[in-house]
């Protein structure tokens, strides 16, 4: 037969064809269709979390224990966001997202909610865009995306706030996608920088990135098909000969040398900030991350095609993972991936797909193990992409289902119903994120000696005052970990034996609280924190020498620690060693400025000193006034110390006003003892008498 030539007619007759205005419309009305179908089932699964909290797993860190963050945009916080690190990672750029937030929503966690779900509806809508572009396969596409948007395994990334980095790094990662597709069209250079520049921004929110030079490369293969070569003598498509096909690779291969270059910056950031965060912990043994890493591989495969028993952390198995399982994870990747490289002629989606899904999950598997998880859902976020174009590419070729109009319509439901089944497990997941209760309570009930759920749990009933739930929790905590014996595990069980100690003094129970007090500083001898809180407790007790010496070593660990000199003024005062105490408090005024106790305590010893050489009544009114109104007016203790500068300084009506006014908040909250010293001051007032004491609020 004839090869039939492309005439100018014939290309004339395609052109028309192509730019058939009746076609085009509903080819844009067939894809902004898809475009909102794919935002409401996004906004139908996470629309709930805007009336969520935020969560006690590290919320806190990225947001609301922040002072940088909840600043909100500022020139010294975008600085500080690019030199650097916040949340122990370099993410400038999804530092800055939390700081907008914080600028528009203060503290209002629906805010930040809304944030995520906007990011991930621009993701999904991006990928169906970027797939369509790559392959032409409108369809496919959108039911790739419409997975994407609805896993049960995405609800962590989207609706834990602290996951901003996932999907912020998603959209410049689409973004970039996109970009790429369009350089592998029409090379140029401008097109080539802005792959670079997306990519560097991906970079910057997410470090997990770092694998997208090899996923490019894939892309080459399929389904850009870079490294086919066309003959333009026969119109037909074909492979170039082995000597043109290593010069395609070699050039393909030196093109992604910038990115290489961009994911080795920031490999080595990431490492060296890992390593140097306080309380860095050291690595599990390499046989057990390498068998749970396999394992992983496997579990998130299943979690995709079965998604139940879902939780927000999943303990490490160490090295309870049985032979056999490690084993068939094993054979069954090298099974996968055999067929893969087997068949990528005939069919090679399941080629770029799997390996997509095998490379983009290496940085993330356990190999280079950080924090204390087995793994995590959070971490398929972008790796399922891979999976999803398998798993759909694949069913569209085996069911065959452009033969007839009833076999599409059969495969039509049969998807619609996988869709809206895994969108109600989605919505069903992501109503566990509401609180911090449901979301640990739920961890629980899926997973088995879970000591870090019981351990933020406990966190979560101490600072509501249910001390026996909370040591309760801690107790179970303590004992599932004292069958952790790795170092890896020392600074997570310290944590763990403080939380106990705290609640356990709390509860009055101080003997017992400084056993697991003295067991915290075994497993961690340079934890500061420890120190600090035990200190803390012997000052209560009257043990004022022990507590100098533990605030001491409080200094010696972390020197920089506001409230370790405050204890030390404190305890100095007690002591009678008025200057030293004002030196421990000015420096912890230096340290926190904003904080009101250390401006108050100055204040308290420039009023009541007994050392006439000591007392100086303007400072002190001008260092009450500032601590009263940091606190907002509302404690009680900073208005008898301002009360008491007054007094120093003969201004016996606004010493008596204010602490009336003292009186007042301090019966109000229920503080009896605070509400008896203030009276009795008063007294002294009337008799236009100052106060002189030098134990602080004695």
């Amino acid at each position: 037969m004839a090869v039939r030539r492309l005439t100018a007619n014939n290309k004339t007759r395609r052109t028309n064809g192509r730019g058939n205005p009746d076609r085009a419309a509903r080819s844009r009305r067939l894809t902004i269709i898809i475009y909102l179908l794919l935002a409401g089932i996004s906004l139908a699964v996470f629309a709930q979390t805007i009336r969520y909290e935020f969560v006690n797993f590290d919320d806190d860190l990225y947001v609301y224990n922040a002072p940088g963050i909840q600043a909100g945009l500022t020139i010294k916080g975008i600085g500080h966001a690019f030199i650097s690190q916040h949340a122990r990672n370099w993410h400038p750029l999804t530092t800055l997202s939390h700081m907008l937030d914080c600028q528009l929503y203060s503290l209002n966690a629906g805010g930040h909610h809304a944030t995520n779900i906007l990011l991930h509806t621009i993701v999904v809508l991006l990928l169906f865009q970027v797939l369509r572009q790559m392959t032409g396969a409108v369809w496919k596409s959108a039911i790739v995306a419409a997975l994407f948007a609805v896993h049960p395994l995405h609800a962590e990334s989207v609706a834990w706030i602290s996951e901003r980095k996932d999907v912020l790094s998603a959209v410049f990662f689409l973004f970039m996608l996109g970009a790429y597709g369009r350089y592998a069209h029409a090379p140029s250079t401008t097109r080539y920088l802005a792959v670079i520049v997306l990519y560097a921004a991906g970079l910057m929110s997410k470090p997990m990135l770092v694998s997208v030079p090899i996923v490019l490369l894939l892309l080459d293969y399929w389904p850009l098909r870079r490294l086919e070569q066309h003959s333009l003598t026969t119109g037909k498509k074909k492979i170039a000969q082995s000597s043109n096909q290593g010069d395609v690779i070699r050039r393909l291969l030196l093109e992604k040398i910038p990115l290489l270059i961009l994911s080795m910056g920031a490999c080595t950031v990431t490492y060296i900030l890992q390593k140097r965060a306080a309380g860095a912990i050291p690595p599990l043994p390499l046989l057990w991350r390498v068998q749970n890493a396999f394992a992983s591989y496997a579990i998130y495969v299943w979690k995709t095609l079965w998604p139940t028993d879902l939780a927000v952390f999943y303990p490490h198995p160490n090295d309870t993972l049985a032979v056999w399982k490690v084993i068939s994870a094993i054979v069954f990747l090298l099974a996968v991936t055999a067929s893969a490289i087997f068949f990528r002629k005939q069919r090679p989606y399941l080629f770029t797909g799997w390996f997509w899904y095998l490379v983009m999950l290496l940085p993330v598997i356990g190999l280079i193990q950080v924090g204390e998880q087995g793994h995590a859902d959070r971490y398929t976020y972008l790796p399922h992409i891979g999976l999803f174009v398998l798993v759909v590419w694949l069913a569209a070729d085996v069911l065959g289902v452009r033969r007839s109009k009833s076999e599409f319509a059969v495969a039509a439901a049969i998807v619609i119903i996988i869709i809206a089944a895994l969108a109600w497990g989605a919505f069903v997941q992501t109503s566990n994120w509401r609180n911090s209760e449901t979301l640990w309570s739920h961890a629980l009930a899926v997973t088995s000696n879970n000591d870090v759920a019981h351990n933020n749990l406990g966190y979560l009933c101490g600072d509501r005052g249910e001390l026996d739930k909370a040591i309760s929790h801690f107790e179970t905590a303590a004992r599932i970990r004292s069958g952790k014996r790795d170092a890896h595990y020392n600074l997570g069980s310290a944590f763990v034996q403080m939380n106990l100690a705290d609640d356990l003094a709390r509860k009055g129970r101080s003997d017992e609280a400084m056993v697991h007090y003295q067991e915290a500083i075994k497993l961690q001898p340079d934890y500061a924190e420890a120190y600090y809180n035990r200190g803390n407790v012997l000052f209560a007790q009257g043990r004022t020498d022990e507590a100098i010496a533990d605030w001491e070593k409080t200094l010696q660990i972390q020197p920089n620690d506001p409230d370790a000199h405050t204890g030390l003024g404190n305890a100095l005062l007690r002591k009678g060693s008025l200057r030293e105490a004002i030196t421990h408090y000015e420096q912890a005024l230096t340290l926190a400025p904003e904080d009101p106790h250390s401006r108050n305590n100055i204040a308290w010893v420039l009023a009541t000193s007994s050392d006439a050489s000591i007392r100086d009544a303007a400072k002190a009114i001008d260092l009450a006034n500032v601590a009263v109104a940091l606190s907002g007016g509302r404690e009680p203790r900073f208005l008898r110390t301002l009360a008491a500068a007054y007094a120093e300084s003969g201004q016996f009506s606004d010493a008596l006003a204010v602490a009336q006014q003292a009186v007042a908040i301090a019966t109000m909250q229920g503080k009896t003892d605070v509400a008896a010293r203030l009276k009795q001051d008063i007294l002294l007032y009337r008799g236009h008498l100052p106060l002189r004491q030098n134990s602080l609020g004695d």
